[in-house]
């Protein structure tokens, strides 16, 4: 079984495999292609275990899971080393019955399918008292990390909340506690009064460049109404972020010619197993998507030292993007 362990010097988590790859199997890794074999997540393909569906979006459990259902958490010590077991859920949304048809080319409603999916499968995996953290993340191209190109997006449920969450978190209450307001408020705010770096606004969500992004053409979706997690999410939300997101999606593909990327939805905790601990999320977090094109890959100045260079300013970014 995988198992989870933990830095002790800035305590991030990292999952180690069972069974170790041999040196080759990175080399055949990289000289890999989707002709080698049938695609598992196109219709007919792999026979995959199903675990939700709505309309066209499929869930199904990962073949390659790094986190597993069944067992104990057997949290224990090694030495002056933390470990667990690799406990959790490893979930594929399966968002498109075409394998060389992206999602954000299907429309705003059947981007709001997906998103409708996403938090349905947050809601039911949440009722795991094990589970700390759900993630749900996409990533699309080489750059990106994807070695399947049939669109589709990740969920990731563990035990622990991953650092940079964590860390994310930790700034939102500490801003919080100086200033008696949301962070993310502000920066939405502040963002509106300037206008420079904003890209989109609808009547729910505000999209804009981050000011200090880490990324060339990195975004950020926030809601308008201030609330810590995605689960709380109105239907009219879904209706609204379905559109924002086809829409962006599809002026990052054109405007970029279709780049490699990745989102991630930062939302709170699982609030079950520990609910008097993050006690002040409900005023201090705000959920929100982050999009990050990767056209470059990170140099090992900025993968050494988090110090990101950026070649187009937020401010450009944002004005390309709002043109598409």
């Amino acid at each position: 079984m995988h198992e989870l362990r933990k830095d002790p010097l800035i305590g991030r988590w990292v999952a180690v495999l069972g069974d170790s790859w041999e040196p080759g199997a990175y080399e055949s890794l990289k000289r890999r292609t989707e002709e080698a074999a049938p695609c598992p997540l196109c219709p007919g393909g792999d026979s995959l275990e199903e675990v939700a569906s709505l309309g066209a979006v499929r869930v199904v459990r990962s073949p390659a899971p790094v986190l597993f259902p069944h067992g104990d958490l057997g949290r224990r010590g090694v030495g002056m080393y933390d470990r667990m077991n690799s406990i959790g859920v490893t979930e594929i949304v399966i968002e498109s019955p075409e394998h060389d048809r992206q999602t954000e080319d299907l429309g705003s409603e059947h981007m709001r399918t997906v998103i409708h999916m996403h938090r349905e499968r947050m809601m039911a995996i949440g009722e795991d008292e094990r589970i700390r953290y759900i993630l749900v993340s996409k990533s699309v191209g080489v750059l990106a990390g994807s070695v399947n190109s049939h669109p589709h997006s990740q969920i990731l449920a563990a035990p622990v909340i991953p650092l940079r969450i964590k860390t994310e978190l930790d700034g939102a209450k500490e801003y919080y506690s100086y200033k008696d307001r949301c962070i993310f408020c502000d920066m939405r705010d502040e963002e509106a009064r300037s206008g420079e770096r904003v890209i989109l606004e609808t009547e729910h969500f505000m999209a804009f460049c981050p000011y200090a992004s880490k990324f060339p053409f990195e975004f950020w979706v926030i809601p308008k109404r201030h609330t810590c997690a995605f689960r709380d999410i109105t239907g009219q939300e879904v209706a609204d972020l379905g559109g924002v997101m086809a829409t962006l999606l599809g002026r990052m593909k054109t405007v970029l010619q279709g780049p490699s990327y990745s989102y991630v939805l930062h939302t709170a905790p699982n609030r079950i197993p520990r609910r008097n601990h993050w006690h002040t999320l409900g005023e201090d977090y705000h959920w929100h998507i982050e999009v990050a094109p990767r056209l470059l890959r990170a140099s090992g100045f900025e993968w050494g030292s988090g110090f990101y260079v950026l070649n187009t300013s937020p401010e450009d970014a944002a004005g390309y993007l709002r043109e598409g």
